[in-house]
């Protein structure tokens, strides 16, 4: 191939990539390096233009109280969604994987809650949780028990929060799983059968090693969605009661909206970033290099 034809080539490819790689620097990369730069500034209604403070805008944030609540809720939720959500998703998938009749319909029923957008899906929720006129209140005076505050009481308001995360995110994995299971070859599992293998032994031996790929996946997924829950809190909590349910991107759109103090709204985003590097170079340096895709 000739210079001409192959530079021709690099630069019609480059061509193609040019509107995507516009949109990456419009809406990743530069507000990336805009945010780190104005975590380095005091930026609020009590200055005119940001002044720059160092790494101030950090200090203050680790010494605020909220920060270190919003902090820890958010581990704990992390900790309430992830693998619940990833292995409901990976049951499910077995579920709805057989052919059985209604298994296309049990899809559907699975599927439904991640179409449904997260406010509508908050909404539904908050019709559940509504202390005297919600279902759940509805039910348990129907057999004869109290009622129940869920997210108006500090020790139940996250809890609520990550059922129904759990159940607006399980249909999603459950997608992948389903794929990954449909793709694994039936000659594996009919030689097992043959030898005499269990179901048990077939998924303990067989199937769970081949979905491997699949649950790393999912568990980077659940983990990123883990740490950017806001419309729901928006919707049923705005982070109360007691800052209980505060997590660490309603603490940043607080911050940003409500105190407009967007030095210390900057400070926390890189916090949250840097989590996010963290978990991607441990899924990428760990546990992904020890996983056969073939």
């Amino acid at each position: 191939m000739r210079i001409s034809e192959r530079m021709k080539e690099n630069v019609t490819s480059w061509l193609f990539l040019l509107p995507s790689l516009i949109f990456l620097i419009m809406f990743t990369l530069y507000p990336m390096i805009k945010t780190a730069y104005l975590s380095f500034f005091q930026s609020d209604l009590s200055t005119d233009k940001p002044i720059f403070i160092g790494l101030k805008n950090f200090k203050m944030m680790m010494e605020d109280e909220v920060f270190r609540k919003a902090f820890i809720n958010n581990i704990w939720f992390a900790i309430g969604t992830i693998p619940t959500s990833v292995a409901l998703g990976m049951v499910l998938a077995i579920l709805v994987n057989r052919k059985i009749k209604g298994s296309a319909l049990a899809r559907t029923f699975f599927f439904y809650p991640v179409v449904i957008p997260m406010v509508s899906a908050a909404f539904i929720w908050l019709f559940f949780y509504t202390p005297e006129y919600g279902m759940i209140n509805k039910l348990l005076t129907l057999f004869g028990a109290g009622e129940l505050n869920l997210l108006g009481n500090s020790s139940t308001v996250l809890i609520a929060i990550i059922v129904m995360v759990i159940w607006k995110e399980a249909g999603f994995f459950m997608i992948f799983y389903l794929a990954a299971l449909q793709n694994i070859p039936k000659d594996l599992i009919e030689a097992s059968h043959i030898d005499g293998a269990s179901k048990w032994i077939q998924f303990r031996k067989i199937v769970f090693p081949l979905l491997m790929p699949t649950t790393i996946f999912s568990f980077v997924i659940a983990t990123t969605n883990a740490f950017k829950t806001i419309d729901q809190l928006v919707v049923m909590t705005q982070g109360g009661p007691n800052n209980a349910s505060n997590l660490l991107l309603y603490y940043i759109y607080e911050s940003t909206f409500r105190f407009m103090d967007y030095g210390k709204a900057a400070a926390a985003t890189i916090v949250v970033l840097v989590i996010m590097v963290v978990i991607a170079a441990i899924q990428f340096f760990g546990t992904d290099r020890k996983i056969h895709y073939s």
